[in-house]
């Protein structure tokens, strides 16, 4: 009798550890779509929204598309399928998710754009991201205190870098960042050798570093043989990686060819530790974790009938309506206080950029 009470009290111990994990996900189930595994970034903010989630109480369904447009969508379709009361897309193309959405809407399933605005679509209920243009305003304003521009300093040679056309945050990121250069390019304190401005031009499709490579090396065949870059205005730290490899192929790094102001985003091990080698200048850090508690917050007030939190009614025009937004503050990051800022906060440990 002992031995059965001792395996019934052992059972019940059991059952009251495991209960609590039980139940975490006893609210429902929400579909997570992510655009690709090829950025360390997009990785953690699947994992992160899996977390914020189940604290809530929810379950994730989490996708990764792997920057094809069809695959996404069909994953979206199948998330709606499954009965997904919410639905949180990080979209590839903004511009394509129309149908799947009214599908989902029809379904009376809420749908939240992450960190990328959707576009085109009345059934877009809220939008999670980072005040992008002023993402673009701290990249350029590393360029201008790296080269004291406002002390006078110039000319200078600069060539700008845009993100990829079909990510409606990659115009906002050169709109911040040209709103702090444009004077200076006015001025002729900095001058675009090139002469390539404007998205058009610089657009970078798909975020892809092989193309910002590529593109570096026509640059500086055409229009650097003589004379030197001073700076560089990238939007992403994949971009960045790629753009210094074209620099150091033709001897930048050296202590009579020193490296151009290169910036960059999202605070990538490899950008970190190139920010800690004396090669890229400054990247922007956007804590993605707190972007997935803001967003899990919001999938929680919905389905509660609670006030969802937002901070931005008028910035975010999809083409169809202004989605009401949360906008979280990003930092910029150099070698003056990356320990600060990315150690500080247990972003990473110290290991994982050393």
């Amino acid at each position: 009798m002992k031995k059965i009470k001792t395996m019934i009290a052992a059972l019940l111990a059991g059952f009251m550890i495991s209960a609590p994990e039980a139940l975490a996900a006893d609210k429902g189930l929400v579909g997570v779509s992510m655009p690709t595994k090829s950025s360390a970034r997009w990785i953690a903010d699947g994992d992160s929204m899996v977390k914020a989630l189940k604290e809530h109480g929810y379950a994730a369904d989490l996708q990764y598309a792997e920057d094809d447009i069809p695959n996404q969508l069909a994953q979206i379709e199948n998330m709606i399928t499954k009965g997904v009361k919410v639905l949180v897309i990080a979209s590839i193309d903004g511009t394509t998710l129309s149908d799947a959405l009214k599908k989902a809407a029809d379904k009376g399933i809420k749908v939240i754009a992450y960190d990328r605005l959707i576009k085109g679509s009345k059934n877009v209920d809220y939008y999670a991201t980072f005040d992008n243009f002023q993402v673009g305003v701290l990249q350029a304003g590393s360029i201008e205190a790296a080269l004291n521009l406002k002390g006078g300093k110039g000319p200078f040679n600069i060539e700008l870098f845009g993100g990829s056309p079909d990510d409606n945050n990659a115009f906002f990121f050169y709109d911040g960042a040209m709103s702090v250069l444009k004077p200076y390019i006015d001025k002729g304190k900095l001058v675009v050798v090139s002469k390539q401005l404007g998205m058009d031009k610089v657009g970078t499709l798909r975020w892809d570093g092989a193309v910002a490579q590529a593109r570096m090396d026509n640059l500086l065949s055409a229009y650097y043989t003589k004379a030197k870059v001073d700076a560089v205005l990238s939007p992403y730290d994949g971009l960045s990686i790629g753009i210094l490899s074209s620099l150091k192929g033709v001897g930048y790094g050296s202590a009579s060819l020193p490296f151009p102001v290169v910036t960059g985003q999202d605070a990538e091990v490899p950008s970190v530790k190139s920010i800690i080698r004396g090669e890229q200048r400054s990247t922007i850090f956007k804590d993605t974790r707190e972007l997935a508690k803001v967003t899990a917050n919001m999938v929680d007030a919905m389905l509660t009938n609670k006030t969802v939190p937002i901070n931005d009614t008028k910035t975010y025009n999809n083409g169809v309506k202004i989605v009401p937004s949360y906008l979280l503050k990003p930092v910029s990051v150099d070698a003056s206080n990356w320990k600060q800022v990315l150690l500080g906060s247990g972003y990473y440990t110290e290991a994982q950029v050393k």
